[in-house]
């Protein structure tokens, strides 16, 4: 389980099963009565191939699937780097406070502003980079942040890249192929045997697929609605 206090939202606190759980009823209401006790709604995000019998689980206690995603994995043996030169994007690390402020605001209004800029958004990516994880951005003319990215700390060998964004009027520029080349290419510099993700259309899939991710499976996320606990 992954708790952040600066925030309530239900995709940042969440849990996932170990590999291969096979939970009991006592198990899940443990889980539920963790989530409660912090006001959160129970919620998990995880791919079943990896633990079968954790769905049926959560499905007897009365949690319901919000959506399946298919989900990207890109190893070593299958990274294309993206195109380096005059005319791509440079991508750097965020130095600054004002940097992952800046970053933040970009990946908010490329989100359509479904994540809000907060301050508390720019700490966590901050803190992100700083446990393992890495941040990147690319600064358009001028110095704004066009977009940007990040990705988690290798957890059983592999990271989560995630955020992929770029401003409307910066879109069509290479910004998402460069961050997401980038970020993978430092979690394998630091020893992770893979980097996955999840795309939001074919437009962004086809970007992750020139950088060398490719199908592995679908993901779960699957959550106890507040007028039915039955645990």
């Amino acid at each position: 389980m992954g708790f952040d206090p600066g925030t309530t939202n239900p995709y940042v606190n969440y849990a996932t099963p170990v590999l291969g759980a096979e939970p009991s009823a006592e198990d899940v209401r443990s889980l539920v009565e963790e989530f409660r006790s912090r006001g959160l709604m129970p919620r998990l995000e995880f791919a079943p191939d990896s633990a079968p019998g954790v769905q049926p689980a959560l499905l007897a206690a009365g949690f319901a699937v919000e959506q399946e995603h298919e989900y990207l994995v890109c190893t070593p043996a299958t990274f294309v780097p993206a195109p380096r030169g005059e005319g791509t994007p440079v991508v750097a690390a965020p130095a600054s406070d004002e940097d992952y402020v800046a970053l933040d605001s970009a990946l908010a209004e490329a989100f359509g502003g479904e994540f809000p800029a907060s301050a508390e958004g720019a700490a966590r990516l901050r803190r992100t980079a700083e446990s393992g994880g890495a941040a990147r951005l690319v600064r358009a003319p001028g110095g704004v942040v066009a977009g940007g990215a990040m990705c988690t700390a290798p957890k059983v060998g592999t990271a989560e890249l995630a955020g992929v964004g770029t401003r409307p009027g910066f879109r069509g520029q290479g910004i998402a192929r460069a961050v997401t080349a980038e970020l993978a290419a430092t979690l394998f510099a630091r020893g992770a045997g893979s980097v996955w993700l999840e795309y939001s259309g074919e437009g962004s899939r086809r970007v992750y697929e020139r950088v060398g991710f490719r199908p592995s499976g679908t993901r779960l996320y699957v959550s106890l609605p507040a007028d039915d606990d039955r645990g």
